[in-house]
């Protein structure tokens, strides 16, 4: 069987397109998976479309929360053949109307969005040619990986985004209530010992012991959605969501005026669907900052997400706080008394002199365990290592 059909013998290239254009969605797709999808189209045919897309589906998509996207496309990218040889050349349908545009994933509407091609030296791009690689330079990327998330272009924002999603964040792990049977325990294992006993007459050659299973540390998540943090929020969010899905306790709010709690919507899988939720949920985004009264709000309400002074607490902030400073010391001192570890994310960090000299800037800097930069990709790479190293030194 040829792959391509009778009037263009082109579906060979166009499952290439298509790969390429799934990458750009934030799917990982690579050369191994382009050339298993081309067999599997190979083995099923292009009979039925439906049949063609599980095939596809089921050697391209490794990632439960890929597939709603990877469905998505399938549909924009195969719908006819003369939208395929629009979207090779990286160019919408000019049959599309703006309201079914607008009803896409962001990640899918991206994808088929004309690509910007990065760089100072780049050539004007022609509108007949069709150019299928959007891969960058490496330099463009260590340029990105530097670069302040304040200061990235609209493009850019968007790459940089689906980038922090990929970055781990592993919690540290303490030893919990529950035991296994292990090696090294200090508590004899019982019922093991007394199997073994009875299977060598009495006679005991090892002690079976039971040791303490190994637990991620409860995760409590304050993010500034104030104006000032209006670009480093919806980024971070991103980052979070991908990097502490395997967390069984992980409590999330946003902060402005008010305290919003965004646990709901980060039990969604899809990272585009948990930002619409967020956003949605979020009423008082890009307004001002008043860490003090949502502090006093999560006592009240929510005192029960601190866990037996197990809970490490991100607090990610500026600390351009408009509140009442007592008010902020009192709720902080609170918070402090209820948990493991208060660390302050800021993303002021970026320059070289900064000083917490702000009013609630001082008050946080003072109860904080430690205060880390994120923002810009290092910085969250280099998280995980910091925020180990911080667990294993005395609290004070």
């Amino acid at each position: 069987m040829l792959l391509g059909d009778a009037r263009t013998g082109k579906l060979a290239d166009n499952i290439t397109g298509f790969g390429r254009a799934l990458r750009r969605a934030g799917v990982p797709v690579d050369s191994a998976r382009i050339a298993l999808a081309q067999e599997a189209a190979r083995l099923v045919g292009v009979a039925s479309k439906a049949d063609l897309c599980a095939a596809l589906e089921s050697v391209t998509v490794s990632r439960e929360q890929d597939r709603l996207v990877f469905r998505e496309l399938f549909d924009a990218y195969f719908r006819d053949p003369e939208v395929a040889n629009k979207l090779l050349s990286q160019m919408l349908p000019s049959a599309e109307g703006r309201a079914e545009a607008s009803k896409r994933r962001p990640r899918v509407t991206e994808a088929l969005q004309p690509q910007k091609t990065f760089g100072k030296n780049a050539p004007p791009r022609k509108d007949d040619t069709i150019d299928l690689d959007a891969a960058m330079t490496a330099s463009d990327v260590q340029r990105l990986r530097h670069a302040d998330f304040n200061a990235l272009t609209a493009s850019e924002f968007a790459l940089v985004e689906r980038l922090a999603r990929e970055i781990p964040l592993p919690v540290p792990q303490v030893p919990g209530r529950r035991t296994a049977p292990g090696t090294r325990g200090a508590r004899p294992h019982w019922g093991r010992m007394l199997r073994h006993a009875a299977r060598t007459g009495g006679e005991l050659f090892d002690l079976p012991r039971l040791e303490r299973v190994p637990q991620d540390l409860p995760l409590l998540v304050l993010v500034d959605v104030s104006g000032s943090m209006e670009r480093y929020a919806r980024l971070l969010l991103a980052f979070l969501h991908s990097a502490t899905r395997r967390l069984r306790q992980r409590d999330v709010f946003a902060f402005g005026t008010q305290l919003t709690e965004l646990s709901g919507p980060f039990r969604l899988r899809d990272p585009d669907a948990m930002l619409a939720a967020a956003s949605a949920a979020i009423s008082d985004f890009a307004g001002g900052t008043r860490l003090g009264d949502s502090l006093a709000t999560l006592h009240a309400q929510h005192a029960r997400r601190l866990v037996g002074r197990r809970t490490l607490v991100l607090v990610i902030s500026d600390g351009l706080d408009t509140g009442e400073p007592e008010v902020l010391d009192r709720e902080l001192a609170w918070l402090k008394r209820g948990c493991r570890r208060l660390l302050w994310l800021n993303p002021l960090l970026r320059f070289d002199q900064y000083q917490p000299l702000a009013q609630g800037a001082a008050v946080l800097h003072r109860h904080a365990d430690a205060m880390l930069a994120v923002h810009n990709l290092e910085r969250l790479q280099d998280l995980a290592a910091k925020i180990g190293a911080l667990m294993k030194t005395p609290n004070r």
